[in-house]
């Protein structure tokens, strides 16, 4: 048990404060149920966070206050991807916060997700997952859809040079390239932006 859990540690130090995690991601560690009496002593120590039925965190601290910060949604989305073994990227106001294009925190956490739509409770907030068309929502290309929601969120006549500009700047040259090519298909006004947005200097 001693050695399991410091194996348990181990891992959770090296992903760092706000990790997110089901008991999936531990299993080559162990069988599940010795996962869960680990698991729930740490818990129960404070080491780890539940925040679901088989769901956890490594908490974030307030340095200032010595208290747990909130869980980090981003985190337990994509924990619940990986148990799920969805696909998911963030939708709308939430895609563009993410990306810097609008600093408001958006009122609800909202995700496209290959997987079925589904609402899941974590503390006292609600993760919305929205089954999606598979032209919005690239396999390959989690970013893209990230970029192309933000986009339409912002909606075509608040896309300026300033909104290109930081999409350069927020993405590499290769992401930039993949933007374009994963928007081609897709909207034209959308692509049309991508394409300012890989053009080369």
């Amino acid at each position: 048990m001693d050695s399991l859990r410091q194996s348990i540690e181990r891992l959770l130090r090296k992903h760092g404060r706000g990790y997110a995690f089901t008991r999936k991601d531990l299993r080559d560690l162990a069988s599940t149920g010795t996962l869960g009496r680990v698991l729930a002593r740490m818990a129960q120590d404070g080491t780890i966070r539940r925040l679901a039925p088989g769901l956890f965190d490594y908490p974030r601290l307030n340095e200032r206050l010595g208290g747990r910060l909130s869980p980090d949604i981003d985190q337990v989305a994509q924990a619940l991807s990986r148990k799920f073994r969805w696909t998911v990227a963030p939708q709308g106001a939430l895609a563009a916060n993410r990306l810097g294009l609008d600093q408001q925190v958006p009122a609800r956490y909202a995700y496209l997700s290959d997987g079925p739509t589904k609402r899941i409770r974590v503390g006292n907030r609600t993760i919305q997952f929205q089954h999606a068309r598979p032209k919005d929502l690239r396999a390959n290309s989690v970013l893209s859809a990230t970029v192309v929601q933000a986009l339409r969120h912002l909606g075509r006549d608040a896309v300026d040079q300033n909104v290109v500009q930081h999409l350069r700047h927020a993405l590499s040259p290769r992401e930039r390239r993949q933007l374009a090519d994963d928007t081609r298909y897709g909207t034209d006004w959308i692509h049309e932006v991508a394409k300012q947005v890989a053009k080369d200097d």
